[in-house]
């Protein structure tokens, strides 16, 4: 069985001049588009007591991501909000001016004319995507690596969208989703990922998936939580990663959490940057294989690399047995505490706080990661059972 790894963040610091696009202003021009969506709802932050008692923290909660906007993932909050910005720039308003009403008003359709969003995918991004162009009367085009299984290749098709599984790795379909986007003279690409000379998009995005984090600060405060001593989040680009961790850093600048970002062994780019701990990005290639669909990124997100390199405490890389143990735990909870429904992207999290606890194997790392008895924990869970019969398996130990 492989390792955890764990590498403490010892970049040399930049000027941080991505770190403002993550503050508190800015999450909450995003949050206020989210919440005139006729189906937002705030998503549960699942206070897991009980579990903190069993592996000795003063406390845990986890942010549960499977009820949003009822697709069963966090990731519409970024591609909705990116399109809104695209729609408020083409017509010249602000985007305070773009609610949903306005989104999908026929004038909009009238005044923007046909528009078609490409975008890659390991799953959630793509559904998300495909959801909000099909909310505005326009095409998506979808194209989703190969090892794609057939309900996440489903999920996306029932919104609408144009979705091909491709033969090759998701940071392949990236570049081919682009070419095709700047083929088509109404293409417009919608990646969460970014690279030099396409930044804005994806800082749109993580400004969207700031709404998430935004709604834990206040949850965690009207539970009488100040401040989280801890925050572990998941990250594939990056982009979610950088978009909590900006939020954060942001809202605790003189006293942050001990924030670690966690990755997928087979895709942890983050990890070997920060191993390599020379400046540059590195990235993990080959076929990205693991059952973290939606962390099979090889090559991270410029911006939010920037960001953490400033403000994350530790990089984990981690096997998937992490994840599997993750979903086990929030799916089986101690009596009292809350269910969690947490797909293998989602509960990587969870499976780490859980094994450093309570595996005499890893003690250095948790003496490292200062968790102890003293610990209040903030987890987010980023998606529900995406992809059924894989949970079913995980949790049952069932044949496909």
């Amino acid at each position: 069985m492989a390792d955890i790894k764990l590498k403490k963040n010892a970049f040399e610091k930049t000027d941080d001049q991505h770190l403002s696009l993550m503050n508190e202003k800015a999450i909450g021009n995003a949050k206020k588009f989210h919440e005139s969506f006729p189906q937002y709802s705030e998503t549960p932050l699942a206070h897991l007591e009980k579990m903190s008692d069993y592996l000795g923290l003063n406390d845990l909660f986890v942010k549960d991501e499977s009820y949003r906007f009822g697709l069963n993932a966090f990731k519409v909050l970024g591609g909705s909000f990116a399109m809104a910005n695209f729609i408020a720039q083409k017509l010249g308003r602000d985007v305070s001016e773009i609610t949903y009403d306005v989104m999908v008003s026929p004038e909009l359709k009238k005044d923007l004319g046909q528009a078609t969003f490409y975008t890659a995918t390991d799953g959630n991004h793509g559904r998300g995507v495909a959801w909000a162009a099909k909310k505005l009367g326009q095409k998506a085009v979808v194209l989703m690596p190969k090892g794609t299984t057939e309900a996440r290749f489903n999920n996306i098709k029932k919104e609408g969208a144009d979705v091909t599984i491709e033969d090759v790795n998701y940071d392949e379909c990236v570049r081919k989703a682009n070419a095709l986007a700047e083929a088509n003279e109404n293409g417009v690409m919608v990646q969460d990922t970014a690279w030099d000379g396409y930044e804005e998009i994806p800082t749109w995005i993580m400004q969207g998936y700031g709404t998430m984090a935004l709604e834990a600060a206040a949850q965690l405060k009207a539970a009488n939580i100040d401040r989280p001593t801890h925050i572990f989040i998941q990250a594939g680009v990056g982009s979610l990663a950088g978009a909590v961790i900006g939020f954060f850093a942001n809202l605790f600048k003189d006293n942050p959490p001990i924030m670690t970002v966690v990755e997928a062994q087979a895709a942890d780019c983050l990890y070997k940057s920060a191993e390599a701990n020379d400046g540059n990005i590195h990235f993990a290639t080959g076929d990205l294989k693991t059952i973290m669909a939606g962390l099979a990124c090889g090559e991270p997100n410029t911006i939010s690399f920037d960001i953490l390199r400033n403000h994350a405490s530790f990089f984990a890389s981690c096997p998937d047995w992490v994840t599997s143990k993750g979903m086990r735990m929030l799916g089986a909870p101690i009596k009292g505490d809350p269910q969690v429904t947490s797909g293998e992207s989602g509960a990587v999290g969870m499976g780490l706080v859980a094994t450093l606890m309570h595996d005499p194997k890893y003690a250095d790392f948790k003496d490292q990661i200062q968790l102890d008895e003293n610990s209040k924990v903030l987890l987010f869970s980023t998606e529900g059972n995406t992809d059924p019969d894989s949970y079913k398996n995980i949790l049952w130990g069932e044949e496909k």
